[in-house]
């Protein structure tokens, strides 16, 4: 159970509630390295799976008390550490087993992938990517390129548009129908090329010809001199869990040729949407 740093000041001996009330301004280095020590506090604490209490840990740090309490006061309070009230003691929180699972699932879930991407990309000559939502953001989880000098630069781990991109708006047409209204809704429409589009009934318009067709089109919507076609990875349900694309520089490949790969990605598609655990 994560609580915040009034909870935790309750139940510390009096000795150990000695971070101040207040605070001077900090620099911005200043912040750096209070960042720095909180996280050496996560390592720390990952060393003690039965807990340490705030001055065991501030010895182990080799930090003043005040810091290390306040530190750990505000890891509490956004669940990256919990405190036992019982024995005065500080675990790692739910938060960093959440994310752990996370990197975990997404370093499997591309691993898996990584053989079906080379062999698009060994047919079409491009960059294949993977691509799954994360928030009002799509994530680029794979990405294998083509033999081409020219370098598509969507790296692994990329969080870009989901209303400027090909992966983005697959991932937004093919949501369960209240996510999808919500993002319809609520999704920043970014400006990031001449051609992308602002208008939030256009968007509506170009998602619902997403769905209609069972691909989506980027042209240079996301970038100038990019243009890309995705499809979707569906579940039982039909919605999207993540979706594929290839991306090609403008010069290389027209609209009309790019589309034409749209067969060999659905196929592929469905090769993962099997293959693949679904989130």
């Amino acid at each position: 159970m994560s609580v915040n740093q009034t909870t935790v000041a309750d139940d510390v001996p009096a000795e150990e509630a000695g971070a101040p009330a207040g605070g001077k301004k900090t620099r911005a280095g200043d912040r750096t390295d209070m960042v720095g020590k909180a996280l050496g506090l996560l390592v720390l604490l990952g060393d003690e799976p039965r807990g340490a209490s705030a001055a065991e840990i501030s010895r182990r740090a080799e930090l003043p008390f005040s810091t290390t309490y306040r530190l750990l006061g505000s890891l509490a309070r956004d669940g990256f550490v919990d405190y036992e009230p019982d024995g005065r003691r500080y675990h790692l929180g739910l938060r960093i087993f959440q994310l752990g699972q996370r990197v975990s699932s997404y370093h499997g879930f591309a691993g898996t992938a990584l053989p079906v991407l080379r062999r698009v990309t060994g047919q079409t000559g491009e960059a294949t990517i993977l691509s799954v939502r994360d928030g009002l953001h799509h994530l680029t989880v794979n990405k294998v390129d083509g033999p081409q000098i020219f370098r598509v630069t969507s790296d692994p781990g990329h969080l870009g548009s989901l209303s400027t991109t090909a992966v983005g708006k697959a991932l937004v047409a093919f949501a369960e129908d209240s996510e999808r209204e919500r993002l319809l809704d609520e999704l920043p429409l970014e400006a990031l090329t001449e051609k992308s589009i602002t208008d939030r009934q256009a968007f509506r318009e170009e998602v619902e010809k997403v769905r209609h067709q069972g691909y989506a089109v980027m042209d240079e919507e996301n970038e100038a001199g990019m243009r890309a076609v995705a499809v979707p990875l569906l579940n039982a349900q039909g919605h999207a869990f993540a979706s594929l694309a290839t991306a090609v520089p403008v010069f290389r490949l027209s609209l009309e040729a790019l589309e034409a790969y749209v067969p060999l990605l659905q196929e592929a598609a469905a090769e993962l949407a099997a293959r693949l655990p679904q989130r």
